[in-house]
């Protein structure tokens, strides 16, 4: 099995939105356990078409960011998402995600070096990522550190405002 990982084309768009949702999908079962029920309803109302239209925001905003897909046989499998601020010399990676299907093949770790690469290129000196600290987020953690990167544990709290 070859991977490929290529620049976004408009066709690709569906597959990405598809596959996203199912990657995520723990993520949101996870933050239903974390969070109270009122914050939750209040974060996520509808999460699948918010981080759909999330997606697919930034994957047809072709001016702001850089997408890349990873295929496997001609099917889409993964993508990673990425932004220059050649002002402070950053590349900032905002959303990495593999087909459930293909997890654990190096396909992230993959997506991960070509974005950090082309961050390179572009004459970055600081790659900045982000992701969550529950359990459902320990394969991007270990996707994210097997490419590199070090973490900056940061705690970040949420409290319901009563009415």
């Amino acid at each position: 099995m070859k991977n490929l990982i290529r620049p976004y084309q408009e066709e690709d768009l569906d597959a990405i939105v598809a596959l996203s949702l199912l990657a995520w999908e723990p993520v949101f079962e996870s933050f239903q356990r974390i969070f109270p029920r009122p914050i939750y309803d209040i974060l996520y109302p509808d999460w699948r078409k918010s981080q759909a239209d999330g997606v697919a925001a930034v994957c047809q905003d072709q001016e702001t960011y850089t997408t890349m897909v990873a295929e496997v046989e001609g099917e889409v499998v993964g993508f990673v998402s990425y932004e220059l601020k050649p002002e402070k010399k950053r590349g900032i990676v905002d959303l990495l995600a593999v087909h459930p299907d293909f997890q654990n093949q190096e396909i992230g770790t993959e997506l991960n070096y070509a974005a950090l690469e082309a961050i390179r290129k572009a004459g970055m000196n600081l790659a900045i990522v982000e992701t969550g600290g529950d359990e459902s987020h320990a394969p991007a953690r270990r996707s994210y550190e097997k490419a590199g990167y070090s973490a900056l544990p940061i705690v970040r709290y949420f409290k319901k405002i009563d009415d």
